[in-house]
């Protein structure tokens, strides 16, 4: 199973694929980063990131989606134009056909760290473990997007144990 999992954003949205094998290893697919450009028309950057995400979609045939929910903080225009990033994300992966989950911040770190205040650096040097990587992922945003592609694994299995 592969889930793609997605941290929003409009500057830069973070995206990474982690397949979990049959016995419950995790195995890296891609991960990286969709950037546009600040001086665009906010619709001329959602257009981009649906178009590469759709790409990243039919490149990789991830099984399931995972999509990290709204951290409010003080900056409101942030969170507008983060929403409208997000809205794109949601319909590029309902276009595709995929089953979405939406995962809060602290519920990311939870399943990914077993604490659900764990720093950036605990991050992702969970993830750099999980994944059995030499090095953490960079930038920051395709970290943060492949600990959400984790958490929704492991969700998506306990989900799965509990219907069983």
């Amino acid at each position: 199973m592969i889930s793609l999992g997605i941290d929003p954003g409009t500057a830069s949205l973070g995206y990474g694929l982690v397949r979990e094998l049959p016995d419950g290893t995790l195995q890296l697919v891609d991960y990286g980063v969709i950037r546009t450009t600040a001086g665009w028309p906010m619709a001329a950057r959602l257009q981009k990131i649906y178009t590469e995400l759709r790409d990243i979609i039919a490149a990789h045939r991830p099984d399931r989606a995972g999509v990290e929910e709204l951290f409010f903080a003080r900056n409101v225009t942030t969170a507008i134009s983060v929403a409208q990033a997000r809205g794109v994300v949601l319909l590029a992966l309902q276009s595709a056909g995929l089953p979405i989950a939406e995962h809060k911040p602290n519920a990311v770190k939870m399943a990914v760290c077993g604490y659900g205040g764990a720093d950036k650096a605990q991050m992702q040097e969970m993830v750099r473990l999980l994944l059995g990587l030499a090095e953490t992922p960079r930038p920051d945003d395709a970290a943060d997007a492949l600990a959400v592609a984790i958490a929704d694994l492991h969700s998506y299995r306990l989900r799965s144990l509990e219907l069983a």
